[in-house]
């Protein structure tokens, strides 16, 4: 058997695909808020120095909060001559962080020290002219250019003359660096990043926890779901290994049932019932096909004993003629046999056709008793009818045979001047016939067993000699949906029920 096509197989790769699946999107969960956690902060921290760099920018001298409205005093519309414009140097070379001639750009020490070299991260800077050209960046700045065409683009067209800043624009990544752009109310850009390498290092750890942690929890569930899968597969070991044995011949073995509650339990129920059933068949099997040719033996013994007789010297036509009718007399009852035998054969297999037509049920009790009544009073025995107008629905053929035989078996059956007493009477849209004599009666032990094929006692309820009369009986009624029973006492007498659906 190939390893897929195993039940414990494919749950374990079902199971298995599952918690893959289940851990994977946890594990990509954990990692993206680490992710987000990590770059929260560090955005945070470009728009904190952001802040701190258009805090210097508008404070520093020259600015026009210091000037007036212009750059150079409430009656000018510029700078002062000897101060250049805001953010401006006189050579045009940005000078360092926090030192450099009057008039240049300097950054308070605090501002200065969040661009430290020593950092991590390398957080830089760049400022720019609101005409597009730089106008001082950091020693640790890339050296990136940068037109202006592509600072302005992501803000909208707007007056520069603000008196309040843009929002700074979403972060952008280049690379391994990610960055923020700032602009002033008076045009100024200002360019934030940072290197993102700490970070990106970072995750990679703890997608290698992730995947390793998840790697075990994965290992561990898998044992976990072949052990239990295992476990929840054994009783079906059980059937199968039950049904081989049976398969092999020994029809008395049964599965061990050790939890009934659940589906497993339940279907080893139904099997060990199907099994005893199947015992019980093949048991009364071997019997029927045991007490056949025990019948058949003996009239074909009757006929052979007779023929070599006759051969054995020659004999009067008489003698023959003796012979010819004892040899008769066997036929006769061998066919008898095998009709019933083929009978119950069909009955069984539900081959042999059944009437469905409307009859007089009550007219069919009476013409059943006429039949009989003869062989009733050669042996003494009375016939008493209560049989109320009753119609039925059936074949009226095999009603009758029925009834036929439970009257000829009370007759034979019964003592000396006894009664037999058949009542029919409808109940709940039922068909009741009873059949009551007075004879001997069935014994206790003998009554579950009376409408086996070929059982027979001294006081048993077979017609013909063979045993299958009752059998028979039993076959066609329920063939019609009803059913026989019989009760009886000792020295009382016995009473067939039989009960026939009118409909």
């Amino acid at each position: 058997m190939s390893f897929f096509n195993s039940i414990r197989a494919r749950l374990q790769i079902w199971y298995g695909l599952i918690l893959l699946v289940i851990l994977t999107g946890f594990g990509f969960t954990a990692w993206q808020l680490d992710r987000g956690h990590l770059f929260g902060r560090l955005n945070g921290e470009l728009e904190r120095r952001g802040v701190f760099l258009a805090t210097a920018m508008q404070h520093h001298p020259g600015r026009p909060e210091e000037g007036g409205p212009g750059m150079g005093g409430p009656d000018e519309g510029g700078p002062p001559p000897d101060r250049p414009p805001p953010g401006e140097f006189p050579d045009g070379r940005p000078p360092e962080d926090g030192g450099g001639p009057p008039g240049e750009l300097r950054l308070p020490p605090e501002t200065a020290g969040l661009f430290a070299a020593d950092d991590p991260n390398n957080f830089y800077f760049i400022i720019y002219r609101r005409d597009g050209d730089e106008l001082r960046r950091s020693t640790n700045a890339p050296a990136r250019p940068l037109n202006w065409a592509e600072l302005s683009a992501g803000f909208p067209e707007e007056d520069h003359e603000r008196d309040h800043e843009r929002p700074p624009l979403p972060p952008r990544q280049f690379g391994d660096r990610e960055e923020i752009l700032k602009q002033l109310p008076r045009g100024e850009a200002i360019v934030v990043g940072c290197s993102i390498k700490p970070e990106m290092v970072e995750l990679r750890l703890v997608a290698m926890r992730l995947a390793a942690v998840g790697g075990m929890v994965l290992l561990l569930g898998l044992a976990g779901v072949w052990w239990l899968a295992g476990r929840a597969i054994r009783p079906i070991a059980d059937i199968s290994a039950t049904a081989i044995k049976i398969a092999a011949g020994d029809l008395s073995q049964r599965i061990s049932v050790a939890e009934t509650e659940n589906e497993l339990g339940r279907l080893a129920a139904v099997l060990n019932s199907t099994f005893a059933r199947l015992e019980a068949a093949f048991a009364q099997q071997k019997e029927f096909t045991s007490d056949a040719a025990h019948e058949l033996r003996t009239p074909v013994t009757v006929m052979l004993t007779q023929t070599q007789m006759s051969l054995g010297r020659e004999r009067s036509p008489a003698e023959y003629r003796q012979t010819l009718e004892a040899c008769q007399r066997a036929a006769q009852r061998m066919r008898r046999l095998i009709e019933s035998l083929l009978a119950l054969a069909r009955l069984d297999a539900g081959q042999e056709p059944m009437k469905r037509l409307n009859f007089d049920l009550a007219e069919l009790i009476r013409d059943c008793a006429d039949l009989v009544r003869p062989l009733a009073e050669e042996r003494g025995v009375t016939l008493a009818l209560d049989v109320q107008p009753l119609e039925a629905r059936g074949d009226a053929e095999r009603i009758a045979q029925v009834v036929t035989n439970l009257l000829t078996n009370a007759i034979q059956y019964n003592r000396p001047n006894g009664e037999v007493r058949v009542a029919a009477e409808l109940q709940n849209d039922v068909a009741v016939i009873t059949v009551r004599d007075t004879g001997l009666g069935i014994a206790a032990e003998d009554l579950p067993r009376v409408f086996e094929r070929f059982y027979r006692s001294d006081k048993s309820r077979s017609t013909g000699g063979n045993g299958l009369g009752l059998a028979i009986c039993q076959a066609i009624i329920e063939a019609h949906g009803g059913a026989i029973e019989v009760t009886s006492e000792v020295g009382v007498g016995a009473a067939f029920t039989v009960r026939l659906p009118v409909a």
